[in-house]
């Protein structure tokens, strides 16, 4: 099958239920280096592995803004499931965005 998130111009990462990272795309490698095969509990603070647990366990998304390095990212974090709709590890999306971006109401 072919990789849709190899090459995308945000950072893809993907955990196993027991936060070891499964997946990187190429701008995640290039960020945070090669750490397939490694938890994540040991690349984040005690304050984000508390969080981690927390979403490996309810499942509960978690978004926020960081700025960095004189660029904003959006970080989204989110469960996986699998065929029978357990919780099966968590998908962390991180892409630069403006840092005027401008915000709609849709209704």
């Amino acid at each position: 099958m072919e990789d849709f998130f190899k090459d995308q111009s945000g950072s893809i990462t993907v955990c196993d239920k027991n936060a070891t990272v499964i997946y990187q795309n190429t701008r995640s490698i290039d960020t945070f280096s090669n750490v397939c095969g490694k938890s994540l509990f040991d690349c984040h603070p005690p304050q984000a592995a508390e969080k981690i647990r927390e979403m490996l366990q309810t499942g509960i998304p978690n978004a926020y803004t960081i700025e960095k390095n004189g660029k904003k990212k959006i970080i989204y974090q989110t469960a996986w499931k699998n065929e029978a709709g357990a919780i099966a590890g968590l998908i962390e999306y991180s892409f630069e965005i403006p840092f005027d971006m401008p915000h709609h109401v849709r209704g």
